[in-house]
């Protein structure tokens, strides 16, 4: 092999696997240090020496004494025709191995600072365990924890995770990717959202129940500009590309607000709040809703509850106005709200054990769903404005 064909080599070497001359050098002076101590004869220790410019190779070699020291150092290059001969066999045996190595450490570098990113990928392999994304050049294993329960995840079809980890192995960098966590939204609102990657917008908190609700609280730092508005888009296109990509998961954008109250109030949403009562130390707060929002305030699996919850970071007990008047009067029960009264009788809610949704269970043994109650609400309302 020339000098010039090895230079070629480099270069083409270089160019596919996309890396660089001084690290394929590297790899190369090593190899060519490891084929020389394999030759009869050779000296214990050797320095290889190789001009970038004219690939001119040298061998330097020294013996070792007994205390470990170098000595005799001397030149040992070998003649021109058997120097090719090794350089050729170091191509085919070891620079092979050692590229790989230089390709692991590469691609372990270029994701080891991207945890918290978020990446695009393709399904390659699912199973109960794991589904394997095929990000290019690289692997993302997608583990069963970090799955979201139900959701298909065909052969071939794209799915953006959230890197939570990257690991060095002897195989290569391990990188593990989420669909679960919080910072998935955080990082989706980024890519729909130009006000937010700008930092105009900001996401203050976020708050996720995988599959079924997430919440977010959004701050503008420009008055011109509507936090939630920016977030939503024209005709909800910004948000429709999200919950697109979350397969149908629900997101409520709040505004958020330094008023506790206030934002404890939106949070709940989409249920309406009568009132807010914040404990002196703002960590626990009693929630007041009308009696027929009492489900929709506590959602399914008391999800949105939770959600708020976490969103806010205040303990949060939900009452309904009724319960709410009995206690005051020093009675526990709940009963009816006023304008309801003559409607149904006294009672209270329960949950149907089928449905799981909230039902009236009236003292004179009717049960009304809150659909009723919310139908007949408004009715007696419009009763009375006439």
């Amino acid at each position: 092999m020339s000098n010039m064909d090895m230079s070629e080599a480099l270069r083409m070497l270089a160019a596919d696997r996309g890396i660089t001359i001084d690290a394929l050098l590297q790899v190369l002076v090593e190899a060519l240090a490891t084929a020389y101590k394999k030759r009869p004869g050779a000296a214990d220790e050797v320095i290889v020496g190789v001009n970038p410019d004219n690939m001119d190779i040298t061998f330097t070699a020294y013996d070792v004494n007994d205390d470990g020291e170098w000595i005799n150092e001397r030149d040992d290059t070998p003649k021109k025709d058997e120097l090719g001969r090794i350089a050729a066999v170091t191509f085919r045996q070891v620079m092979s191995q050692r590229i790989r190595e230089v390709e692991r450490e590469r691609k372990f570098e270029e994701y080891a600072n991207r945890e918290g990113d978020i990446v695009s990928g393709t399904v390659q392999k699912t199973d109960t365990r794991y589904t394997l994304l095929d990000l290019g050049r690289v692997e993302a294993l997608l583990p069963q924890a970090e799955q979201v329960l139900g959701e298909t995840r065909e052969p071939n079809a794209r799915l953006k995770a959230y890197i939570v980890e990257v690991r060095r192995t002897p195989k290569g960098p391990q990188i593990v990717v989420s669909r679960t966590h919080p910072g998935l939204i955080m990082r989706l609102f980024e890519m729909e959202v130009p006000e937010i990657a700008d930092r105009i917008v900001e996401i203050k908190s976020c708050a996720r129940e995988p599959g079924q609700r997430t919440k977010i609280a959004v701050w503008s730092n420009d008055k011109a500009i509507d936090p939630v508005g920016a977030c939503v888009g024209a005709r909800g296109g910004r948000v429709r590309m999200v919950v697109n990509e979350l397969r149908g998961e629900k997101v409520d954008i709040i505004p958020f607000s330094e008023d506790k109250r206030d934002f404890i109030a939106k949070a709940m949403s989409p249920a309406k709040v009568t009132e807010v009562r914040l404990s002196a130390d703002e960590t626990q707060a009693d929630v007041i809703v009308p009696d027929f929002q009492l489900s929709l305030a506590i959602g399914k699996m008391g999800v949105n509850a939770t959600l708020a919850a976490r969103l806010t970071g205040v303990r949060i007990d939900i009452k309904s106005e009724s319960e709410a008047a009995a206690e005051g009067n020093g009675v526990v029960r709940r009963v009816a709200e006023p304008q309801a009264e003559s409607l149904y009788a006294e009672g209270e809610w329960k949950t149907n054990t089928d449905t799981g949704a909230m039902e009236w269970h009236a003292a004179d043994g009717s049960i009304l769903s809150q659909e009723q109650v919310a139908a007949q609400s408004d009715a007696s309302t419009e009763e009375s404005k006439g």
